[in-house]
């Protein structure tokens, strides 16, 4: 199956009904994504399908063939950071870090289509759960992009 991931056509020998997580993670090597909870509660694993925050534990990868995949490898650099990237490091935001790439995608995805909102909540809105409860640095880095 030939999947479009960070903007790449790659061919995977995967089964249909394997998660698109594991596809990611064990057959391309692409282990940013992170498995959390495994029933797509978490937020965790969240990828982008088409500009949507998605869980991939969740979704076959039946269900993305042809469609675009973005994971956390696929939006910023080291050197070049994407914009929500560079407000987590600015705020402090990480402290254990498993949660921010979910944390991340998601905050990008609803970035997307409200840079405007109110940083709080859209805060509210991000769909994973941090277990360290930095959820006050990050309204801090969502207020650092409201001014940029």
């Amino acid at each position: 199956m030939e999947l479009l991931v960070n903007a790449t056509v790659r061919t995977v020998a995967a089964a249909g009904d394997k998660p698109l997580l594991w596809v990611l993670r064990e057959d391309l090597g692409l282990t940013g994504t992170k498995y959390g909870c495994g029933i797509g509660r978490c937020g965790a694993c969240m990828v982008h399908v088409e500009g949507v925050a998605t869980p991939s534990c969740v979704l076959p990868l039946f269900a993305v063939e042809g469609l675009a995949i973005t994971t956390i490898e696929g939006i910023g650099t080291a050197d070049r950071p994407h914009p929500v990237q560079q407000a987590w490091l600015d705020a402090g935001v990480s402290q254990c870090g498993y949660c921010q790439t979910g944390m991340v995608m998601s905050a990008v995805s609803l970035l997307a289509g409200d840079r405007e909102g109110d940083p709080q909540a859209i805060a509210e809105r991000l769909a994973v759960l941090c277990r360290c409860g930095s959820y006050p640095r990050i309204a801090q880095a969502l207020d650092l992009l409201a001014v940029r």
